[in-house]
């Protein structure tokens, strides 16, 4: 997540784009399935002729480093998977994720795990659905955070974990109101209608839009008035 970053131990091993390319797909989309040769080169080079990008996939494979006879690829005459030894942080990210759909607790080194996007700065069409997938999953696991540690009273954490979805999706209307939520149970009402109005402002600015009936009613009776009749 954030960008792409091969490492073996402590050290950060430099691949050429076509090779973080192959690993990207293999790890995004195929996770450890085994891919057809044919189907992996056509997708990663969609504009060349079939025989030409045959013959690219197999110039990466064999570049690829072998970090003390570590085998990150295996392949066969016909198929493409990854490595058993490897690991991927999007894995890390979405068994996280599980876990707390589940029903277990999160600890603070949950939230830094959903911190950043998929592969933000990459522009491959084929990691478009798969972006959009882990954003959705990624922002409704820091509002299911933030809420489960502000029940427990663990207010710094929610805090965090909810700004962070605020961070990452600043007209997400259920990501301020879990940032509300824990001013409130703060007991932090100044902070709560700043945070509220900051809101407001931004959705009418941005799509001229009112916050929902939902969020009005967690600041609303602090003022004894609708808050959306102040200009």
């Amino acid at each position: 997540m954030g960008g792409f970053c091969l490492r073996f131990g402590e050290d950060d091993l430099d691949l050429a784009r076509p090779a973080q390319r192959l690993l990207a797909h293999l790890a995004v989309v195929a996770r450890r399935a085994k891919v057809p040769r044919t189907a992996l080169a056509e997708r990663l080079w969609a504009d060349a002729e079939p025989a030409r990008a045959a013959a690219s996939l197999r110039t990466v494979l064999w570049r690829l480093p072998r970090p003390r006879g570590r085998t990150l690829v295996q392949c066969t005459s016909t198929s493409v998977r990854l490595g058993d030894d490897v690991t991927v942080d999007l894995w890390e990210a979405e068994d996280a994720a599980q876990v707390l759909r589940d029903g277990e607790r999160p600890d603070a080194a949950l939230a830094r795990l959903w911190r950043d996007d998929l592969l933000p700065s990459w522009h491959d069409e084929w990691l478009d659905v798969e972006r959009e997938s882990y954003r959705q999953l990624r922002l409704h696991a820091l509002e299911r955070s933030s809420e489960v540690l502000r029940v427990d009273g663990r207010h710094e954490e929610a805090l965090g974990a909810a700004l962070e979805a605020v961070r990452s999706e600043p007209l997400r209307e259920s990501a301020h109101r879990r940032v509300v939520e824990v001013h409130l149970a703060e007991g932090n009402h100044a902070e709560a209608l700043r945070q509220y109005d900051h809101y407001r402002r931004l959705l009418a600015a941005e799509l001229g839009l009112s916050p929902s009936p939902v969020i009005r009613r967690l600041v609303g009776p602090m003022l004894g008035r609708p808050l959306d009749s102040a200009g």
